[in-house]
């Protein structure tokens, strides 16, 4: 789901306010950012001239910060469109880029990737120098990093994010993640991620399993399980933190993550 101010009172809608929610979160420790743009009315918008707003907000505020634009295929199928955030360049240029490896299905949602969209995506990034983020929901998503790497669409080190508690994909328990993160390259910088009421618990199993976490609005609305509390940006991301520090863990700084890539 790609939350409105109908779910949520707290979704940036506006490069304004997203730079306001990376700002209140920066100092607490921050490696990337990802972005879903939108239009004036709040709707998800697929245009580089809109991006260029979100992106440039976001530099402004940490002109360090790895920032990873989405390709999605939920609001649109087509290869031009779900590129054209890609084609942005200088300070604007993004770091990363959302690459879902199957289509799937939200609870409200499907989401559209067919083979030769991946791939042309998956080119596409390759050619611009900028790193795909691959987003895995199953296993089968899992597998298909590896037939990409395989040809030669996919570089080292492979960035996976890992989903769990979608009503059709990998379910928010130590099995099912375990599963996925035994399919992955050995190279891969992965994270955890769940969905509505699981994100709290997909967080608590991929820092103890040694993983990172993609922490947002855009994932759970809520801090809670019983729906009471609505969440912010900023308090997902501290408590995701104060999880972490329970676990002797700490953020990767830009910088390492940069050094990481480069090494590959």
């Amino acid at each position: 789901m790609v939350p409105t101010r109908a779910h949520s009172p707290h979704v940036p809608l506006t490069p304004s306010e997203l730079a306001r929610d990376v700002r209140a979160v920066a100092e607490l420790g921050l490696t990337a950012v990802h972005i879903h743009a939108r239009d004036a009315g709040g709707a998800p918008d697929w245009k580089r001239d809109t991006y260029a707003a979100f992106v440039g907000a976001v530099r402004e505020v940490d002109p360090e910060i790895l920032i990873n634009v989405s390709t999605s295929g939920r609001n649109w199928a087509e290869l031009e469109r779900r590129a054209d955030c890609l084609a942005l360049d200088g300070d604007l240029k993004p770091d990363l880029a959302s690459l879902t490896l199957s289509s799937l299905n939200f609870v409200q949602q499907a989401s559209v990737n067919p083979p030769d969209v991946i791939r042309g995506l998956a080119r596409i990034l390759l050619e611009r120098g900028i790193v795909p983020e691959l987003e895995v929901f199953d296993l089968g998503m899992a597998n298909m990093v590896r037939v990409l790497r395989r040809e030669g669409l996919v570089p080292r080190p492979a960035v996976v994010n890992l989903f769990v508690g979608n009503i059709a994909g990998a379910q928010a328990t130590p099995s099912a993640l375990g599963l996925m993160i035994s399919d992955l390259p050995e190279d891969a910088i992965w994270s955890g991620a769940g969905l509505g009421d699981f994100q709290a618990v997909a967080h608590a199993m991929s820092l103890a399993a040694g993983g990172g976490v993609r922490v947002g609005l855009e994932d759970g609305l809520y801090l809670d399980a019983r729906r009471e509390e609505l969440a912010t940006n900023p308090a997902l991301v501290e408590r995701a933190l104060a999880l972490g520090s329970l676990l002797g863990r700490r953020v990767m700084t830009p910088k390492e993550m940069r050094a990481r890539l480069d090494a590959g």
